[in-house]
């Protein structure tokens, strides 16, 4: 939901019994995301019995008279623009594009406009202020150079949906990769966590047990080449970079990868050969999940087809 024109203000009474603050009023307001009812808490936009509240995690002992005062919105600095999105799928909650190679999701340093957000917001205005405005409607995230599937809520129950099967792990992401060499078995499991390098800030790297982020990546061989494999890649966490850096951690990086792998690539690529090619979610009001499906983008269909005729 967006934000309202005018300042609207919410009393809610609590009942009996204990619990958290942020909890009761994300249960009693469910029109405002989690993360956004904390930061009316923080904003200092919520009292609790003429009291500002403390801190998202108060404690409610029942009784209390609670008093949230929602701003009005801000006005946008995203502008919608006019660019062509592949729609794979779209209801009144989501909206499933196939983003193209070189399209950054969102607005950032060096990239204010083009985004596949400013995309969005013209094909579907109501994305707007959906989960804040910086970065509208967005539950996950794919790199510039990588295609594929991505999901976007219109709404923020959706998002609230939505975002909850990728904390949960629920959610299928499979990806194509095409990588150097062949790894050590035709199938495996990575379990390996992933931080920013120390060496190198702009990177990220696998790091020492006890350091960096839960990673888990399962691959397995689809085509096998001489001097590459094609391989599908699910991952149950969605860590910066993970599959780039996990594939690159088992010296089988992505192909023209020119970060984690060969500097010259050895193939004519010119972006990294990852796509998101399957998508599996659970809609707002439906309760059995549903499989999107992209194909491979013609660049690298050519690149593989190339290694096909070389038998």
């Amino acid at each position: 939901m967006t934000e309202p024109a005018a300042e609207h203000i919410h009393h809610l009474d609590v009942p009996d019994g204990p619990q958290r603050l942020d909890k009761f009023l994300v249960a009693a307001l469910p029109q405002y995301s989690r993360a956004r009812v904390q930061a009316l808490i923080k904003a200092g936009h919520v009292l609790v019995n003429n009291k500002l509240a403390s801190k998202a995690g108060q404690s409610l002992e029942g009784g209390e008279r609670l008093e949230v005062q929602v701003p009005p919105a801000a006005p946008s600095e995203l502008q919608p623009e006019a660019i062509p999105l592949d729609v794979v799928f779209e209801n009144d909650d989501v909206l499933i594009v196939n983003k193209p190679a070189g399209m950054v999701v969102h607005p950032a340093a060096g990239h204010r406009s083009h985004t596949l957000i400013n995309a969005a917001l013209a094909h579907a205005p109501e994305i707007e202020g959906v989960g804040g405005e910086l970065r509208p409607g967005l539950v996950h995230r794919l790199d510039k150079d990588t295609s594929g599937l991505i999901a976007l809520a219109k709404n923020d129950a959706a998002q609230q949906a939505l975002q909850a099967q990728f904390q949960q792990r629920s959610a299928q992401k499979s990806y194509l990769a095409l990588v150097d060499g062949q790894p050590a078995t035709p199938q495996g499991r990575i379990e390996a966590p992933i931080g920013r390098d120390p060496r190198e800030r702009k990177r990220m790297a696998v790091m020492r047990p006890g350091r960096g982020r839960e990673a888990v990546s399962e691959y397995r061989t689809l085509e096998s080449f001489p001097e590459h494999t094609l391989l599908e890649v699910d991952i149950h966490s969605g860590r910066t970079h993970q599959i780039r850096v996990h594939l690159a951690f088992i010296h089988c990086p992505v192909v023209a990868d020119t970060v984690y792998g060969r500097r010259k690539p050895s193939l004519p690529l010119k972006r990294q050969f990852l796509h998101a090619a399957r998508l599996g979610l659970v809609l707002p009001g439906e309760t059995q999940p549903r499989t999107f499906s992209a194909p491979l983008p013609a660049d690298l269909e050519h690149a593989l087809n190339n290694l096909r005729a070389r038998g």
